[in-house]
């Protein structure tokens, strides 16, 4: 062959081979004239190539007998194969190489760069950089995979769609987290641009480490694994365009590379339905002026017509969608928040419960024991009251309640998700409806239906991750706070080791020391519940509370209705927390319906007050006794038939005198009771209190009533009767 023909084709050869390039020979080798890929070692490679494709001993004469052989048909297919098998070894290269470029960058970014932008705030850097670390570690072994195909030239392509396939799972959810994150990357840099002190200081870091990344910065860099991860079907797609038919490879690369496209798709569409979910997701406290400003003709619209379609759903006119699937991911959902919020209401009121506790110090008072078992306690407790009690409530707060705050803040997004998605469905619902009646939907309708769409679908793939994680955390939080009782208990005891060994009963095995107490608590409780019995009998008659004004008609109607044994006063002003909550005054009259509420809980009633049913704390309220009015308790003297009036028994320890005598002193304790001298004489209004326990008396002395015991009490000498003179 000629050597302008071999230069002529060699030329058109690369020329192919570098879409968009041009290369001609001249007197000191090949020279690039056109803009291509760059790579000197491809280059070499391909005139390596062309060098086994045009033997250099070929001679014209064995040229004209391989025609005159073969034909000159041949001759094209097998230059059309050596083209393809050429640009297709470029093409694997070019995978490759690039592939190394962009992992050294990656690898720059997570290093370097990340680590000398130590002056912004960290959770601008995970941001920024999102999950790189994890998009490094997977790009890691699929290039290690890339590379170990070279030793296998013959089945290098074939391995190569292979390693694709294997790698399909792994780079889409990599990438998706990265892709969902990017706009919000991108904000952070527009805000570092508004500050140009800060601006020059990331500029000057990246330029000393990517020199190539220019002027722009931040932004080149965050856009790299976007650009990667699409360009790996195109690739793909480059190998597969000179890989024959017939090929074994040829299958492979063909799955791998739709693979690869379903990967961008599915980022894509994760991305879509990230930017909707978030727009639904931010809770916003508005108050009832702001939004009230947000109210105009559209939201009206949009509101009213789903309010027509929920009740058209309700009266049974339209079929309402059923998705199982999506009830059921949801009702999980609602019980973990359940379970969230009950944890939450008492662990706070553990705390609550904690911090009355540390403020309780009987050690530090007087006691009047000089020594015994008081003292060690006393000693025990102030070392307990000084640093274990403290460091486990700072260790509670931070290892169970922060966390606890967390995850119930965390389940606002989701909550919010949902009830959005109900508002949607009922918009697609309706659109669904139009497009059979009519055949088509306007651009706002169907972009109502999209939004459905993308919200459910959302939903369902992401809330059973969701639900997992928030119960796993709910585990962890639950852990920790039995492993804290638990490490306290511990502490407790080692420290309280020295003090048991000079208890009297340090002696004593477990079982008999349990047996011990038992004995000891049982024989305290009876003592107990005798000492409340009495108490009980001596206790003064509880207050009623003074009805509010014009409640007496709203009494008389409970009454009527309930009967006095249902009727409750309030003690103090209620205000209502929950929709279902009451907000009362303090001396309300109510009637109690039940003494729990729906979930099993017993501080909260349901009460009636006449007017409206709710709950309320069931420590503000006590029983309200019924007191007749002066008409029903005045008897009837025009009656002709008057019922005899019942003869009470006789007091024994108080004679019903009007006149007494205090044998002894008496002193006050509440304003219910009155103070007594001895010898004083006192007036008995009453022989027993309103219970009708004649342990008490109710008398008045020196203008004063209260009650007294009745055991302090004596009888006085009556005065003569008129008319009669004692004798001299």
């Amino acid at each position: 062959m000629r050597p302008e023909a071999e230069d002529t084709r060699s030329q058109a050869l690369f020329q192919e081979v570098y879409t968009g390039s041009v290369y001609k020979m001249n007197g000191c080798g090949w020279q690039q004239v056109g803009e291509g890929f760059g790579f000197e070692k491809m280059i070499l490679e391909a005139v390596e190539i062309v060098k086994v494709i045009e033997p250099a001993d070929m001679t014209n004469h064995g040229d004209d007998a391989l025609s005159s052989r073969t034909g000159a048909p041949d001759g094209d297919d097998r230059l059309s194969e050596d083209r393809s098998l050429l640009q297709q070894r470029l093409a694997v290269r070019e995978l490759i190489d690039t592939e190394v470029s962009y992992l050294h960058v990656l690898q720059l970014c997570a290093s370097d760069i990340r680590s000398r932008l130590q002056q912004l705030p960290q959770g601008d850097l995970d941001v920024l950089f999102s999950n790189i670390d994890d998009i490094i570690k997977v790009n890691s072994r699929l290039l290690h995979d890339l590379q170990e195909t070279a030793s296998r030239e013959e089945e290098q392509v074939q391995l190569i769609g292979n390693a694709f396939l294997e790698f399909q799972e792994e780079l889409e959810q990599v990438y998706k987290v990265y892709c969902a994150s990017y706009e919000q990357a991108l904000l952070l840099v527009e805000t570092y641009r508004k500050e140009p002190e800060l601006q020059r200081e990331i500029q000057g870091i990246i330029e000393a480490v990517l020199p190539q990344a220019g002027p722009s910065g931040l932004s080149f860099l965050l856009v790299i694994p976007l650009q990667r991860i699409t360009k790996y079907p195109l690739l793909l797609q480059k190998i597969l365009e000179n890989t024959l038919p017939d090929a074994s490879a040829y299958a492979v690369l063909q799955r791998a590379t739709s693979a690869l496209q379903d990967v961008v798709t599915n980022i894509n569409e994760y991305k879509r339905r990230k930017e909707v979910a978030s727009k639904y997701t931010k809770v916003e406290p508005l108050s009832l002026r702001e939004r009230l400003a947000r109210i105009n003709t559209h939201t009206l619209s949009k509101k009213t017509t789903r309010l027509s379609q929920l009740l058209k759903q309700e009266a049974g006119l339209v079929p309402r969608t059923e998705d199982k699937e999506f009830d059921d991911l949801e009702e999980r959902f609602h019980w973990v928040s359940l379970c969230v919020t009950e944890l939450k209401s008492n662990v706070a009121a553990y705390l609550d419960n904690l911090e009355a506790f540390l403020r309780f110090r009987p050690q530090d008072y007087n006691l009047e024991i000089p020594e015994g078992p008081v003292v060690q306690y006393c000693y025990l407790a102030r070392d307990l009251q000084l640093q274990a009690f403290p460091e486990f409530k700072q260790q509670l707060e931070a290892q169970v309640w922060q966390p606890l705050c967390s995850l119930a803040k965390a389940l606002a997004g989701p909550q919010n998700l949902i009830k959005k998605r109900l508002d949607k469905l009922l918009d697609f619902e309706r659109v669904e409806e139009k497009l059979l009646e009519v055949g088509s939907v306007t651009y706002e309708e169907e972009a109502a239906r999209h939004t459905y769409q993308a919200l459910n679908s959302l939903l369902v793939a992401e809330l059973p991750q969701f639900n997992q994680l928030a119960m796993r955390w709910l585990g962890q939080i639950l852990c920790t706070f039995v492993t804290l009782q638990r490490d306290l208990a511990k502490q407790v005891l080692q420290r309280a080791e020295d003090s048991l060994a000079q208890l009297p009963h340090h002696h004593l095995s477990e079982p008999a020391f349990r047996k011990l107490v038992e004995d000891a608590l049982g024989q305290t409780s009876h003592q107990l519940r005798s000492f409340q019995e009495n108490f009980e009998k001596v206790l003064p008659p509880p207050t009623t509370q003074p009805l509010l004004p014009g409640a007496e008609r709203q009494v008389q109607a409970l009454l009527s209705r309930y009967g006095p044994g249902k009727l409750y006063q309030v003690t103090s002003n209620i205000s209502g927390a929950g929709t279902l909550d009451l907000t009362l005054p303090r001396g309300h009259i109510v009637a109690l319906l039940q003494n729990k509420d729906t979930k099993g809980n017993s501080s909260r009633w349901l009460v009636d007050t006449g007017g409206h049913r709710g709950y309320v704390p069931a420590g503000k309220l006590e029983v309200y006794h019924v007191v007749p009015s002066e008409e029903e308790a005045k008897p009837h003297r025009d009656s002709q038939h008057q019922t005899p009036e019942p003869i009470s028994a006789p007091v024994p320890s108080v004679p019903a005198v009007t006149q007494v005598v205090a044998m002894y002193p008496f002193m006050a304790r509440s304003s219910h009771e009155v103070s007594l001298q001895a010898g004083q004489r006192v007036t008995v209004l009453e022989a027993q209190d309103k219970k009708g326990n004649p342990e008490w008396s109710l008398v008045e002395v020196n203008g004063q009533r209260g009650y007294v015991p009745s055991s302090f009490l004596a009888r006085a000498p009556s005065p003569a009767p008129w008319g009669w003179s004692l004798p001299s």
